[in-house]
């Protein structure tokens, strides 16, 4: 059987997620169901348009499934008892999710997953257990924002097929679409009265609602776009009063208040006098190193010390050692250069830098040089003035006697004044607005694009393997051919596989959270080995990614 490009894609990533075509489909109703929150916009909005389709549903063997942004199913209506009974028996009841990882090919799993319709008959399902019946599915995208809010789907047995179903559900995810505009307009009408109540007060006001941003003067100029992920996030989990410092490094009270249902939240700001000494000062605009590793490098250029740079491949190491040498001259030695030329002919041409180069030599990949080089390196640093920098992969020892991957020898440390250690980007999460502003700086220093709220969100979800060089190679691509406008969470969503929905996790979450998305990265996305390499089962990982709301491309 010759399958479509869209099945067979599809069919390829349900083999990724562990699927057989003999898989059971009455496991799915205790894979992963869940509560029906029966007021949510979603719901509000389809309500009426399935009541409608209801009655041209009578007397038929057809049923209308509707999904949310997590494939869940929240709604069902059908014509005939007998289909009912069908559908129960594949799990394809309300409350069950039937993402593609789930449920395989199928019209609710692939249109969520390809964000348009798609067609699939009888045995172009993946699952055995599907291919009795023929569907349509259409995502429901909201106008206002463009995301995402869920599938609606027809589906009747094979026997039953009709071209006439797509359009007349296509007609029906114009219809939800258009209540959905409405609700949108009426939540911007309420944050708009809300501001308007807020704004004469003397403090800062900010309102941002789910495609609205509202600021009066004063809040103009205290918060900055990149700031508004940050305020977002502190409202999911948080009312009141808090204290949070701005990517400006303005320590600011925040008073929150949530404006009606699902309309947005009210922000009073009001700035703080700054208690913190110079020490702790914000790093510079164009740098990528942290403040405070900032802070120590200017403080070892002051007295000249060797300084150890260690951190995951792609931190910045290259970055922290141009901010130690200042304005000095840098001249660099690659451990990884020995191999091909020899260990001898290496050593002399470190002899001569340390004699000669009036600035920082830096040793790149300390940790790569064999147990010879070491030596005459140690030698070398015992007798000369010359001001040495090392950088080297995040080692937890040293090994005296040889060196292995991530590791620096005992030799070498104990030459070493100080040690830095860069801290990888998924624990800089804050930093990524003003990283991704500085990289994009670098990349177009004639005119620099703008990162809307949306994007600097999404960029901060993802879990960074490649830390700082692959969120340098994501801005690139987004922005090639372009110096000027605004890059949204829609331009970037190709390149970022993890969305934005995962809610505000403990400490413990968060180290479960990086962990997958890491291993995830390093297969491909493929589960069945992520499983295997953290050394837990498929379904044990399936049911974090559901309760992380880790979400896969």
């Amino acid at each position: 059987m010759t399958l479509r490009a869209e099945i067979a894609q599809s069919w390829r990533r349900a083999e990724l997620s562990g699927l057989k075509p003999d898989s059971p489909a009455d496991r799915l109703a205790g894979a992963d169901v869940a509560d029906i929150d029966t007021r949510s916009r979603l719901l509000r909005a389809a309500d009426p348009v399935l009541t409608e389709i209801s009655r041209h549903l009578q007397d038929t063997r057809l049923s209308v499934l509707l999904a949310d942004r997590d494939c869940r199913i929240v709604a069902r209506r059908y014509g005939d008892k007998t289909l009912e009974r069908a559908l129960d028996a594949v799990s394809a009841v309300p409350g069950c999710r039937f993402s593609e990882e789930i449920s395989g090919t199928n019209s609710l799993a692939t249109p969520h997953e390809l964000r348009r319709g798609v067609a699939v008959h009888g045995d172009e399902h993946f699952l055995d257990a599907l291919k009795p019946f023929t569907c349509y599915g259409h995502p429901i995208t909201n106008p206002a924002t463009g995301r995402l809010e869920g599938v609606l789907d027809i589906t009747g047995l094979v026997e039953d097929a009709n071209p006439l179903l797509a359009p007349f559900l296509l007609q029906a995810v114009t219809d939800i679409e258009r209540r959905l505009l409405d609700g949108s307009n009426l939540a911007q009408q309420r944050l708009l009265a809300a501001f308007q109540a807020a704004q004469h007060r003397s403090s800062a006001v900010l309102a941002l609602g789910e495609d609205v941003v509202l600021a009066n003067s004063a809040a103009v100029d205290l918060v900055d776009p990149a700031d508004h992920p940050m305020l977002r996030e502190l409202s999911r989990t948080r009312r009141g009063v808090r204290r949070v410092r701005l990517s400006s490094g303005t320590e600011v009270e925040v008073r929150m208040e949530a404006v009606s249902v699902n309309a947005g939240m009210l922000f009073e700001l009001a700035p703080l006098r700054p208690a913190y000494s110079a020490a702790t000062r914000r790093r510079s605009p164009e740098s990528v190193v942290p403040a405070d590793v900032e802070d120590r490098l200017r403080r070892s250029a002051a007295a000249r010390r060797r300084v150890l740079i260690t951190g995951e491949p792609g931190t910045g190491r290259d970055a922290a050692t141009a901010t130690l040498a200042g304005s000095q001259p840098v001249a660099r030695a690659d451990a990884g250069d020995v191999a091909p030329v020899g260990e001898a002919e290496w050593a002399a041409r470190l002899d001569r830098l340390a004699a000669t180069h009036q600035g920082l030599v830096v040793v790149r990949d300390v940790h790569l040089l064999p147990p010879l080089a070491v030596s005459r390196l140690a030698r070398l640093l015992d007798t000369t003035s010359a001001w040495f920098a090392f950088t080297a992969r995040q080692c937890d020892t040293a090994r005296a006697g040889g060196t292995e991957t991530g590791e620096v020898d005992a030799e070498l440390l104990a030459r070493v004044h100080r040690r830095v250690e860069l801290p990888p980007l998924r624990a800089r999460r804050g930093d990524i607005p003003t990283l991704a502003r500085a990289i994009l700086a670098g990349v177009h220093p004639d005119g620099t694009p703008r990162l809307t709220a949306g994007a600097l969100e999404l960029l901060a979800a993802q879990p960074w393997p490649g830390n700082l060089r692959e969120l340098e190679t994501v801005l690139t691509d987004v922005t090639e051919g372009r110096s000027a406008g605004d890059v949204t969470a829609r331009d970037l969503a190709p390149l970022c596989p993890v969305t934005t929905t995962a809610p505000a996790l403990s400490g413990w979450q968060q180290a479960e959270y990086e962990a997958i998305t890491r291993a995830l990265a390093a297969v491909g996305g493929n589960k069945v080995k992520a499983a295997r390499d953290l050394g837990i089962s498929r379904s044990t990982l399936y049911n974090r990614l559901r309760t992380l709301h880790i979400t896969t491309a």
